[in-house]
């Protein structure tokens, strides 16, 4: 018998129109590493909430290590035996200390009090929050969040975890660090985990992967036998990782390279081994963004304290002076906890500074604080979560309550709101539904749709597409630089995701420890890839499958971070098919 074995399962949620999860049969075996994909919808995270026994199957049959989720008597059993890491850590912290959290599981096991102090002081290393063991879990990001979470699973040292997009949060190093967790505890443990994710990068680390689509199973099998079926990855909204596709373009365009390749070290291997001789053109160096211009964003000497006079004092945003041109998207970078969310709701009067000035368009925003408002119809800041912004009856009133109080009536207000809608690629259809019917995705665009309706000049983004699957980020993101190309605005993208930043973004601008640690350019900063390494973060697949090929000689540069100017590089030096 498989450790896990779901047997012709299916499941619908009350008043939904069909079976989200339709006659679906899984053997999963003690000991491997699976990963669920899928987009948005598609039945993943009820398949994992079926497995370990948050939900019931309407018909089949779902056992994990010989356990029958369905029978009450074995539910404590099944509960120590599969643990499950949430998307959203709010969902799973329980107490107010970081240390009590992770403490919560082994206490309630009945571990005895000096190993519980072991097992805490292990699970938060691992996850590197051992400095916040002390901090109050409601003060910390929503990346520090979800590593409290993640510890607390580990704390139970159960023999299967299932991480439900679990990393979407992180930023690089903290997503490298549970992946390599992840891969540990599987290989030297053999603990089995499941985990789900929209991180191409990540499913390729797997040995098994099944691809979800309309509560079906729709392909299953090694990431490498998938990720080579590229054109059928993209009718299912999905991608492959970025050497992967370029791998695929460079075949487009009649090069003689391999299908199927994943990782970087074995695209560096594969082109040294045909390479032929570099091209001239490579040689060239890339243009530098100005920073000089009008400021939309300044921010001088500014100051951001967190729990004054208590033990959870923290700087927040040290001293930080920075100016922000009009017109750009910037993209906001930095590890879990460098500020960057502290700093997205200074832009708009939600924080006030400890010291310092903030001023947008020349004006000091606390001068006069009886006219904030004017300045947060200047300012849309779209949250980590959007979908907690909704709260109207339907879909239009809640695009529509910002504009109107606003003080736009009529027929302006029909137009911004559709515009808006548009833009966010909303269909007219739906305005008059609850927003609060909707799946997830659409909750967000709807929130973020409230946001552009206002037709603010500057458009601040906190994680706003984290969780989405490819093509609904994609989607999103394309709407919201739809807005920005048309209306001239000034976007401020806050991500963990590099290839995000390196699509959309004119300019970087790095903290840590809320402070500025870097500010150029796209090429500019990428190309200082140590730099970015040594903050906790990351670059591109791209530009580190170049780094590695400069190191070998075999390119001059290494600011390469876009699919496109990658296979323009390598195609000239890599033999044609016959």
């Amino acid at each position: 018998m498989s450790f896990i074995e779901l047997d012709n399962i299916s499941f619908s949620y009350p008043e939904s129109d069909g079976p989200t999860i339709k006659n679906v049969s899984i053997k999963i075996e003690q000991g491997t590493f699976t990963v669920i994909v899928g987009h948005n919808g598609s039945g993943k995270s009820t398949l994992a909430n079926l497995i370990c026994g948050i939900l019931l199957p309407n018909s089949g049959k779902v056992t994990v290590d010989g356990l029958d989720t369905s029978n009450d008597d074995t539910f404590e059993q099944l509960r120590r035996t599969c643990g499950m890491v949430f998307q959203n850590p709010d969902n799973q912290i329980v107490a107010s200390i970081v240390e009590e959290d992770v403490a919560f599981a082994p206490e309630n096991l009945g571990v005895e009090p000096k190993r519980i102090r072991e097992i805490v002081d292990e699970c938060l290393e691992i996850v590197g929050m051992s400095e916040y063991k002390m901090h109050s879990t409601s003060k910390l990001s929503g990346g520090q969040k979800q590593k409290v979470a993640v510890a607390g699973i580990l704390a139970m040292s159960p023999k299967c975890i299932i991480f439900d997009e679990a990393t979407a949060m992180l930023d690089p190093k903290g997503r490298k660090d549970v992946m390599d967790t992840l891969a540990k505890l599987n290989r030297e443990q053999g603990i089995t985990v499941i985990t789900i994710t929209h991180y191409m990068n990540e499913a390729a680390l797997a040995d098994r992967m099944i691809l979800m689509n309309k509560g079906t199973v729709a392909m299953d099998g090694s990431p490498r036998e998938l990720f080579g079926e590229v054109e059928k990855m993209v009718e299912y909204g999905l991608t492959v990782p970025q050497i992967t596709e370029l791998m695929y373009e460079l075949e487009k365009l009649g090069c003689d390279v391999k299908r199927g390749i994943l990782h970087t070290l074995e695209a560096a291997d594969h082109i040294e081994e045909i390479h032929g001789s570099i091209s001239d053109d490579e040689s060239k160096s890339s243009s530098t963004a100005s920073l000089s211009g009008d400021a939309a964003i300044e921010l001088e000497n500014v100051t951001v304290e967190y729990g004054k006079g208590t033990p959870f004092h923290r700087v927040a945003i040290d001293n930080l002076s920075i100016r922000l041109q009009k017109g750009k998207i910037i993209g906001l970078i930095g590890h879990t906890g460098s500020g960057k969310s502290t700093f997205a709701r200074l832009l708009n009067g939600l924080l006030k500074p400890d010291a310092g000035k903030v001023y947008i368009d020349g004006v000091d925003i606390w001068e006069k604080p009886k006219e904030m408002g004017k300045i947060r119809s200047k300012v849309g800041l779209v949250f980590q979560y959007p979908e907690y912004q909704l709260f109207e009856e339907t879909i239009y009133k809640d695009i529509a309550f910002g504009p109107k109080n606003m003080g736009i009536k009529g027929d302006e207000l029909d137009k911004c709101v559709k515009d808006a809608a548009r833009f966010c690629g909303i269909d007219d259809s739906i305005l008059d539904s609850s927003p609060f019917e909707i799946s997830g995705g659409q909750k967000r665009r709807v929130a973020m749709a409230g946001v552009i309706a206002m037709r603010p000049s500057i458009l601040v983004l906190d994680e706003p597409a984290a969780g989405l699957d490819p093509e609904g980020r994609d989607n999103v993101l394309g709407g919201l630089i739809d807005y920005h190309r048309k209306n001239g605005s000034t976007m401020l993208m806050i991500s963990h995701s590099m290839e995000d930043i390196a699509k959309y973004a004119d300019q970087i601008l790095v903290m840590k420890d809320g402070r500025v640690k870097a500010f150029g350019d796209v090429s500019q900063i990428f190309k200082n890839w140590n730099m970015l390494f040594e903050t906790g973060l990351d670059v591109p697949q791209i530009t580190k499958l170049f780094v590695e090929l400069q190191k070998r000689g075999l390119v001059k540069r290494s600011d390469i971070y876009t699919i496109k100017k990658a296979a323009e590089l390598l195609e000239p030096i890599l033999p044609k098919r016959k």
